[in-house]
């Protein structure tokens, strides 16, 4: 059992994170495919992309609550000064806008399936820019944890005598 839950801690620590980022990558390429399908008045296509996203974040959000249960609730940002503060503009828009775009999501495939397209477009006008938010600044949140690049390149200094 030991070796089991290290497996997993494992997995959960250095590829869960990952996988979280290239599933709302490629959620991002899929709702952008799907908006230029539309365009395009290519409606099955469109149909299909949309489909696509909502079954690509859905995997995300299975992953991302695994890898919190298992590794922590908070994952802490490496960097200082400027960059910590960029970090939680995004880290907190990213969060709100996350938590509006489920049921949002939700919403606008419900009007397509009921053929509610009046409803659906209107919705959809909303959702889309949102989600696409969300799916892209959910790559730059794992780029700005993961990617070493906000990591301090010395220890910082310790107050004297402690």
């Amino acid at each position: 059992a030991g070796r089991t839950d290290r497996r997993a801690m494992i997995l959960a620590t250095f590829h869960l994170p990952t996988l979280n980022a290239a599933l709302n990558a490629l959620a991002a390429l899929l709702l952008l495919a799907g908006f230029v399908a539309i365009r395009r008045r290519r409606k099955e296509l469109h149909r299909r992309c949309m489909l696509a996203a909502l079954t690509t974040s859905a995997l995300f959000l299975v992953s991302y609550v695994t890898h919190k249960a298992i590794v922590a609730i908070h994952t802490p940002f490496p960097g200082i000064g400027v960059a910590r503060t960029v970090y939680f503009v995004i880290l907190i828009t990213h969060t709100v806008l996350a938590a509006a775009v489920v049921p949002l999501a939700l919403r606008v495939v419900v009007h397509a399936r009921r053929e509610r397209w009046v409803q659906h477009r209107r919705l959809a006008r909303i959702t889309f820019p949102i989600w696409v938010y969300v799916s892209v600044t959910g790559v730059v949140i794992w780029w700005m944890l993961y990617s070493g690049t906000f990591a301090p390149s010395e220890p910082l200094p310790t107050p004297a005598g402690g």
